[in-house]
């Protein structure tokens, strides 16, 4: 199973970069499927999972633009009180590490696509498969 691939992208944090940066996005015709942003008092970093990675990559690399492509897992949570508990459960039963997470809502009634980095992604994916628990495939992520 491949990876979902992130887009982590450095945005000095000032006003107006996130808007320049998210309309280069869009005037390419690059879709925006899950996006999270964290911030420090000089830049933020925006991950973002596209439905043209690699297009993405060109885009950002020709506009000057620094970024880094990281692995990560998605899952498909049962949309129900409990639900990221149980996938959590999962993960810290197999000691994996979570370095961060994010939700995004699917078009699936019932259920939120979660995103994992994870210390240790093979043992995360058996853990979770061991468990019963749905893995988001790339092209699901990517809304292909």
């Amino acid at each position: 199973m491949n990876s979902i691939q992130q887009i982590s992208v450095f945005v000095e944090n000032e006003t107006g970069k996130l808007a320049e940066l998210t309309k280069l996005i869009g005037d390419a015709g690059i879709d925006l499927c899950a996006l999270s942003l964290a911030d420090t008092r000089d830049f933020g970093i925006l991950r973002i999972i596209v439905n043209k990675p690699d297009e993405t990559c060109a885009l950002l690399s020709d506009n000057g633009w620094t970024y880094k492509i990281t692995p990560v897992i998605g899952v498909k949570v049962p949309d129900v009180p409990g639900g990221v508990a149980g996938i959590l459960a999962a993960l810290s039963a197999a000691n994996v590490n979570v370095e961060y997470m994010y939700a995004y809502v699917n078009r699936t009634p019932g259920e939120a696509d979660t995103i994992f980095r994870v210390d240790d992604e093979d043992a995360a994916l058996a853990a979770l498969q061991g468990a019963g628990i749905e893995i988001l495939k790339p092209e699901e992520a990517y809304g292909i």
